[in-house]
Order: structure tokens, then C-alpha cells, then sequence
């Protein structure tokens, strides 16, 4: 697939940027549901009532498209999660954010995975410009895991030693496996399993606080 972007043009009108919301936000169904191979620009332009002229005026091939579905599907990723993904400063905000997940996961007996892992399989050995995407998207979900983590060092729940970087990316990783096997089992269990062994792994790095002697 090449690698072009969106068309650089002046700022939309509010019709335009309402055509071109419509165009991914159907674009980013379809996807979801045949996959990227699966969705044609046809398919696009009648799922969302749009002409050829429309599509292309807005962006250059399907590549420029699907990258902006990858965002939108980013940004339901994350919205999915907030406030959630803010509160990540304490071991129980943690724990919180990861029932959190499992519970949504047991809701949906995991049909149709996480909307931007799916991607990676179809994607990122075929598309660079894809692959960059998902991996700016992952690398900034991360981060909120990187920052509540250093939060979390600040304030002496974790050790001084404690990578908040590489936490992140266990418990990412972690997050990742345990949805595709949820997928797969139509099951809830693995991702439970999956970040249980990640918070085993941070609760490495908690401190042990100091216990005060009973009063006499």
C-alpha cells in the first residue's frame, strides 16, 4: 500500500468537516466488521451516501482513509476507558482501570477484539504508513499507563528502581495477548489472567509500607 495522507487543503466548512466525519465514521464500521480487505471504497461511498468526487476530495486512496479510521478508532479506544485512564496515580485507580476492561471484555464475550489490534494483523507487515499510525496510537495509550505509573513512584507507592516505561509496556502487552485470546475462547478469562500476571509482575516494585506498632 502507499503512503500518502489525507489532502492537505484550507480548513474545512462545517458541511465539509460533517462530509468527511461521515465518510470515516462509516469507513471505520465497515472495517470493523469485513476487515480492511474486506471494505472497498464503493462499499464506502454507498454505506455512507457519498459520491466518488466526495471521497476523493477529502482523501487521496484507501491508504489516506484507513488512516484516519485508525485514529477514530483510537479515540474510541480511549473513550472507552475514560475517566479510567486519568486515575492510574494509585494502585487501586490500576486495579480499577483493569476491571474495568475485563468487565467490558465479559459484556462482549470478546467479539470483534480490540479495535486497533485487529488492524495490526491486517496492516503493519503491508503498510508503513499504517504501521506508523498504530504505533504512534499504541506508544500514546501507553503513555497514560507510563504516567500513572510515575505518578505512582512520585508518590512512593513504587520504588525508585521501577522502569514506569517498561510497566507500561508489560502491562500493554499484557492487555494485547489477553484480548486476542479473549477473542479467540470467547471468554473474558484470558485477559483476566493476562493482567493479574502484569500487576504481579508492578506489585514487584511496590513499596512495603512500614507497619506502626500498636498502640499500648
Amino acid at each position: 500500500m502507499a503512503s500518502k495522507e489525507s489532502r492537505p487543503t484550507a480548513r474545512l466548512t462545517d458541511r465539509g468537516a460533517a462530509t468527511k466525519a461521515r465518510i470515516v465514521a462509516g469507513a471505520a464500521s465497515l472495517v470493523q466488521e469485513h476487515g480492511v480487505a474486506g471494505t472497498s471504497l464503493d462499499a464506502v461511498m454507498t454505506a455512507t451516501n457519498t459520491s466518488r468526487s466526495q471521497l476523493y476530495h477529502y482523501f487521496d486512496n484507501k491508504d489516506a482513509l484507513i488512516g484516519e479510521v485508525i485514529k477514530t478508532q483510537f479515540g474510541r479506544v480511549i473513550a472507552a476507558q475514560e475517566p479510567l485512564l486519568r486515575e492510574l496515580s494509585s494502585w487501586e485507580g490500576l486495579q480499577r482501570w483493569c476491571d474495568h476492561l475485563v468487565t467490558m471484555v465479559r459484556e462482549t464475550q470478546g467479539v470483534g477484539g480490540c479495535p486497533l489490534g485487529s488492524l495490526v494483523s491486517e496492516l503493519a507487515d503491508r503498510s508503513e504508513s499504517a504501521r506508523l499510525e498504530l504505533a504512534r496510537s499504541f506508544a500514546e495509550w501507553q503513555s497514560y499507563l507510563s504516567a500513572g505509573f510515575a505518578a505512582m513512584r512520585d508518590n512512593d507507592e513504587l520504588s525508585a528502581e521501577a522502569d514506569v516505561d517498561d510497566l507500561a509496556l508489560t502491562m500493554m502487552s499484557a492487555l494485547q495477548g489477553g484480548l486476542l485470546m479473549a477473542q479467540t475462547t470467547r471468554s473474558a478469562r484470558p485477559l483476566e489472567l493476562a493482567l493479574n500476571m502484569a500487576l504481579g509482575h508492578t506489585a514487584g516494585y511496590r513499596r512495603k509500607t512500614t507497619q506502626k506498632p500498636p498502640p499500648p
